[in-house]
């Protein structure tokens, strides 16, 4: 292995990290608790909050943001009678996080878990079988902190105090 970026860790900026824009957009409470929800099936503004337990400004500010980032898509509703309405769905953006969501799951469940155990199980529909999420390469290989290197993107900018 070849220029593992991690030896010389000064040379390079994380100005743009994707990382840190990630938690721009996610980085709260409220806002991975929304995205939880709406993985379980909540699509309503008082179904959200409600199963969340966060408030209600909260609320709408998360889903304004998750919006505006595309990871949700208003979409209208009208029961009878009523007016228009709107609730809210995952984006294919947004369903892109289920790997994110699930990891934060299981570490939660293994390091945060009430004496009992978790409060739910994630397991696969077609078998019943528990699901993690995992990190493996693109040859299926799994990968610890031990097996994986630091290498060059196409947009790593170098460190402004190693600038020529």
């Amino acid at each position: 292995m070849t220029n593992d970026l991690l030896e010389d860790r000064d040379a390079w900026s994380m100005e743009n990290c994707s990382i840190a824009r990630t938690f721009a957009i996610i980085g709260t409470r409220s806002a991975i608790l929304v995205i939880r929800e709406a993985f379980f099936g909540a699509r309503r503004f008082d179904d959200i909050a409600r199963r969340a337990g966060i408030g209600e400004p909260a609320v709408a500010a998360r889903l304004k943001d998750l919006t505006a980032a595309g990871l949700m898509e208003r979409v209208p509703y009208q029961d009878a009678g009523q007016r228009t309405r709107y609730e809210y769905q995952l984006t294919a953006k947004g369903r892109a996080l289920l790997p994110v969501i699930t990891a934060l799951r299981d570490w939660g469940d293994a390091w945060s878990a009430d004496p009992e155990g978790p409060p739910v199980q994630a397991v696969h529909r077609g078998c019943q079988a528990p699901a993690h999420a995992r990190l493996v390469c693109d040859d299926g290989h799994d990968i610890g902190p031990e097996g994986l290197a630091i290498l060059a993107g196409p947009g790593l900018r170098q460190s402004r105090t190693h600038a020529g």
